[in-house]
Order: structure tokens, then sequence, then C-alpha cells
């Protein structure tokens, strides 16, 4: 029986500087006791399982729905494991807005205390951006990568998007132990409270539409920006899911060319050009649709979202394994933190006796 309606609103801002200091002191203890029970690989997948991510977050201090959960938590763990990297043999590169895009010099500087080569990480750091910016089109603009990664040269992504019309946001988790494809359903998750309408080129259904646009990319540019503009004086059906109208023919040109030059073999090393973006992708998948009738998928991946299924049984019921599994960690790991702020431990039992 229903009793009423709750509003959740976002909360703006950001974490004050005491509550941040001390989220960093939480995180380094949680680190080196996830670290130690398990070992670094365990915290990989553990950050790369949304749901753990999230409690992690609510552990640290934040509310299950302020803003700023993500950047803060990763902000918050960079910062607290900073010169334990070689002792707990785990790394934490990037971060928000400019600071992502330090990344590649960050694991680079990382390289002599690797057993891996540091270009292999740099290359998945750079294809995990370029994916969820490019080749799955739902809107939010990333503007947040942390890429964590081990010694031995094992690695995972936490970064978000913002979308600017709805300002909602999601957050992309990948895990590379279980990346096979950088450009096959590579996500270990995507969660948002939103969706839409997704151009979404690394769905399995999308494989003909990926083969079909390297096929295009191999094609003189003056024939592609024909094609492009005899397409825009089309009257489109009101389904078509591929948006014509902001893509400007003469300013992929030069991309074009470069993708005429290249000859890429795979959507992988076509995605990896510089300078392929969204609008070359996308004006790539229309031709594709309509011209050669190999449609790319418009599935929104956000489906991944319950890393442990869900109550009602979708998109599967819950593993009560795996979920026991993820309170146990958090739990031993805030028994062996040596904070003395009891509302964190009362928290996080009331936590444990919700799982229940």
């Amino acid at each position: 029986m229903k009793t009423g309606i709750t509003h959740l609103p976002l909360h703006g801002g950001k974490a004050p500087s005491w509550l941040f200091q001390r989220m960093k002191r939480l995180a380094r203890e949680i680190t080196i006791a996830v670290v130690s029970e398990y070992g670094s690989l365990e915290m990989l997948k553990r950050l790369s399982d949304p749901f753990w991510f999230q409690a992690l977050g609510c552990v640290l201090g934040f509310d299950w729905h302020s803003s700023g959960v993500t950047t803060t938590t990763c902000g918050a763990l960079k910062e607290g494991i900073k010169g334990l990297e070689k002792e707990l043999g785990i790394y934490i590169a990037g971060g928000k807005g400019a600071t992502s895009r330090k990344t590649p010099s960050e694991i680079i500087a990382a390289g002599a205390q690797l057993s891996c080569s540091p270009e292999k990480l740099v290359y998945a750091s750079r294809m995990s951006a370029k994916v969820d910016n490019s080749a799955v089109q739902d809107g939010y603009q990333l503007y947040h990568h942390s890429f964590i990664f081990t010694r031995s040269g094992d690695w995972a992504v936490v970064q978000q998007g913002m979308n600017d019309a709805n300002k909602y946001a999601r957050r992309y988790h990948w895990l590379g132990s279980k990346v096979e494809n950088f450009v096959v359903e590579p996500h270990n998750a995507i969660c948002c409270d939103s969706k839409g309408n997704t151009l979404n080129m690394v769905a399995t259904e999308s494989e003909e539409a990926r083969q079909t646009t390297v096929m295009l990319s191999q094609i003189k540019p003056d024939t592609l920006v024909t094609e492009i503009k005899k397409l825009q004086n089309l009257h489109l059906s009101a389904h078509h899911d591929v948006s014509v109208h902001d893509i400007h023919p003469d300013r992929l040109y030069k991309i074009f060319i470069k993708t005429y030059e290249y000859v890429p073999k795979d959507f992988e090393s076509l995605l990896g050009i510089e300078g392929v973006g969204p609008k070359t992708i996308r004006a790539l998948a229309l031709i594709s649709e309509i011209v050669y009738g190999k449609s790319p998928s418009f599935s929104d991946p956000v489906r991944y979202s319950f890393a442990h299924g869900g109550k009602d049984g979708h998109p599967y019921p819950v593993n009560r394994e795996v979920y026991d599994q993820s309170v146990d960690i958090l739990k031993k790991a805030l028994k062996q933190a040596k904070v003395g702020n009891t509302e964190k431990v009362d928290a996080f039992k009331r936590l444990h006796s919700f799982f229940q």
C-alpha cells in the first residue's frame, strides 16, 4: 500500500576538505585490507562492479544519490594509496577533467615498476575512452576517466559522462580480464537512471555494421561525402535513430582522407585513428544502414546496470553468493581499518542488515 512519494534530488557542491581527508584515510585502509586479503586483482574486480563501487562511496561518507560520488571516490582512492603503489602493486591514473588527459603519462611514469609494457595499458585506457565517447553514442560526454592497474598488467576503468539535456550522469565500468574484444560487448557494467536512443556500435548485433563501416572508411572521401549529402536531402522515416542534422560532410572530408590513407583492418583500428570521433562513426553507420542495409544496434547498453541482478528477477535473479561476498569483503576491510569513526561503522552495519 502506497503511503507517499519521496523525491531524492541530486546534491550539488563538492566534498568539504575535512570529509575528503577522512575519505582518503579510510579508502587507503580499505584498499590495504582488500589487497592483503584477496590480492590486487580482486580490488580491480570490485571497482569494476558498479554496486560495490557505489557502496564504497557510501561507506566513505557520501549519500547514495549525491552528485560527485564517482569523481570523489576515485580521487580519494588515488590520493589515499599515494606512496603505497609499489607495496600494494596497484596504481591509479587519471581523474576528472584535465587530470584525465594525464593518464598516459601517469601510466608510463610507473613503467619501471611494472612487469608488463606500459604501452599496452596506455592503449587500453585510450580505447576504453574512445568506445564510450564515440562507439557508444548515448548523449553522455565523458568528463572523468580513472584507470586502475596492477604491476602485472591487469586493469580496470571507471569513467563517467554527463548529459546536459537530462542532467543525469552515466558511469562506465571496465575490467580488463573480461575484455576479449574492445569493440564487442567490452563493458563489465554501465549504470545510469535514464535510458535513451543510443547508437551502440559495440553490441553483438552491430557486427555487420562494424564490418561495413570499415569497408566504407577505405572508399575515396569524395564518394562518402556525396553519399552523405544525398542522405541529407532524403525524407527519413520518423523511427530512424541515426540523425543526419548535425553531420557536416565537408568537415568530415579531412578525416575521411585520413581513414582512406590509413586503411584500417577492422573496426577497432578505425576507432583508434586519431580524429575519428562520434560524428565520423555516426556518418559511416548512417551510410551502412541506408545504403547497404547493415543496421547497427540501437539498444542502450545501460541494461548492464545490475551487477547482482534485480529483486524482481530483472535482468536476472539476485546472485546471493556474489552479493554476500561483496558485503563480506567490505565488512572485513572495515574491521581491519583503524578508523575511530563509529558513525561509518554503524552505517555499514545497517547496510549489511538491509542486505540480509
